[in-house]
C-alpha cells in the first residue's frame, strides 16, 4: 500500500502523459489535474513526442505506457538520457518479470499496472516525485513471495556481489518497501547522510546503479531475505 506523501514545495509537481491512447491519457490526465499539488505539463502519444516534450515542459515526473510507440523501455532509457533529473513512473498493461528488468535497468523510479486505481496512480506520483521508488501491489507482492523463498547468501557471496552488511539488508528491506531516505533514517534512527552511505555502498556491492535496481538485483543473487 502506498502511503501519502506531502510535498514541502509550494509548486506543483509537473508530470507529462505518454499513453498510445487518446482516451486512456486524457481520463489520467483528469485524474491529475484534480489533484491541487500535480500539474499536466503536457502529454504524447508517442517516444518522439515524449522526448521534445519533456525538455520543453521540464516535467518533473513522466506516466510512460509501456506499450507507447518507440517501446516504452526504449523510451525511459531515452528519456533519463536527456533529462537525468526526470522521475519516471512506467505503466504496463501486465505484471511481467521481463518488462519489470527492462524497466529498472532503463532507470524506471516506479512500475504500475494500468489497472492501478486513481488514488493509488496520485499517491504513486506524488511518492517519485519526493524521491521513493515503488512497485505496483501486485508486483511488490511477487518480489516478497520471492525474498520469502530466497536464501541469504553468505559472506562468501558471488564475486560482484560482495557481502551486505547487517545493516545494509535493513536499509535494502526498506528501499523494497518504498520508503526514501528520511524515512528509513527514521524508521532505524540514523541520519539521512548514514542512509545515503549505506545506499551507496548497497550500489557498489551489486553493482548496480538504482534503488530499484538493487532490490531486483538482490532478489535474483539471493542477498536479501524478508521473512
Amino acid at each position: 500500500m502506498i502511503g501519502r506523501v506531502v510535498q514541502r514545495s509550494s509548486a506543483p509537481v509537473r508530470v507529462l502523459v505518454v499513453d498510445r491512447q487518446p482516451l486512456f491519457r486524457r481520463g489520467v490526465a483528469d485524474v491529475i489535474a484534480r489533484e491541487p499539488d500535480l500539474a499536466v505539463v503536457g502529454e504524447a502519444a508517442d517516444g518522439a513526442t515524449a522526448l521534445e516534450q519533456v525538455g520543453r515542459t521540464r516535467a518533473d515526473v513522466v506516466l510512460l505506457e509501456l506499450g507507447v510507440p518507440g517501446g516504452g523501455v526504449e523510451i525511459c532509457a531515452a528519456l533519463r538520457g536527456v533529462r537525468p533529473d526526470v522521475h519516471v513512473v512506467v505503466l504496463a498493461q501486465a505484471d511481467d518479470d521481463a518488462d519489470l528488468a527492462g524497466a529498472v535497468r532503463a532507470g524506471a523510479r516506479g512500475y504500475l499496472l494500468k489497472d492501478t486505481s486513481p488514488e493509488e496512480l496520485v499517491e504513486a506520483l506524488r511518492a517519485v516525485a519526493a524521491g521513493s521508488s515503488l512497485l505496483s501491489p501486485a508486483m511488490a507482492s511477487r518480489l516478497l513471495d520471492e525474498f520469502a523463498v530466497l536464501v541469504r547468501r553468505s559472506e562468501g557471496a558471488t564475486e560482484g556481489t560482495g557481502a551486505l552488511s547487517r545493516r545494509e539488508l535493513e536499509v535494502l528491506t526498506l528501499v523494497a518497501q518504498g520508503l526514501n531516505n528520511r524515512a528509513i533514517a527514521e524508521t532505524l534512527f540514523i541520519s539521512e547522510n548514514t542512509v545515503k552511505n549505506h545506499i551507496r555502498s548497497i550500489h557498489e556491492k551489486l553493482q548496480v546503479h538504482s534503488r530499484m535496481e538493487a532490490v531486483v538485483r538482490a532478489v535474483r543473487e539471493g542477498v536479501l531475505q524478508i521473512a
